[in-house]
């Protein structure tokens, strides 16, 4: 698989941004769905997938959402086109006959509690980061954040439900004054060993 250009590079990593700042630019059905349709190729333990995904728009569902954020985090997210609750299912274990077909014992390697709650959370946190990757391949700017109660998210999106808020990701094109300067960021040798 050859290298990707610099150019492709630079706008998956080195020049992409968190954003603070959202123009009025709607994100159309038809760019959330190819969103959805790039990161769900993402690798997931035993492909088990227990990511999901609400794509916040709607007038409604914004006044769902706001009384939940951070007083530092409201404003940005109700400001952006689309703010994406990323989630996962604590059942995604039920999906496994489905999702990998080829040892139907799957389902049951989740049935500890503890091993399913820690494989949907890892597993839909690496999900999440596959949005952002795929929002950035599409042109989008995203700006992900934690800052929210998420007792209260999960109450009012998914009470009677197996699904679990992680975090939060704004998405649209972001307005450069909204972008902090670069913070650094660790070298090879401060985060890396070759053994």
């Amino acid at each position: 698989m050859p290298d990707l250009a610099d150019p492709a590079l630079d706008q998956l990593f080195r020049q992409a941004r968190t954003q603070n700042a959202w123009a009025d630019t709607p994100v159309p059905e038809a760019t959330i769905r190819r969103l959805y349709d790039l990161l769900k190729w993402g690798p997931t333990s035993a492909n088990c997938g227990p990511g999901r995904f609400v794509f916040v728009q709607s007038a409604e569902a914004r006044e769902k959402l706001a009384p939940h954020l951070s007083s530092s985090n409201r404003s940005k997210a109700m400001a952006a086109p689309v703010c994406v609750i990323v989630a996962y299912d604590l059942d995604f274990a039920e999906q496994l006959p489905k999702l990998f077909p080829h040892d139907l014992t799957a389902k049951h390697w989740f049935s500890d509690p503890a091993v399913q709650l820690e494989t949907a959370f890892r597993n839909s946190s690496l999900q999440g980061a596959y949005l952002i990757m795929a929002a950035r391949s599409l042109g989008l700017d995203c700006g992900p954040m934690s800052g929210f109660d998420k007792a209260g998210v999960d109450e009012a999106f998914f009470s009677g439900t197996s699904w679990r808020s992680n975090f939060l990701v704004a998405l649209g094109q972001g307005k450069p004054e909204g972008v902090f300067p670069r913070n650094p960021r660790l070298d090879f040798d401060e985060a890396c060993q070759i053994l």
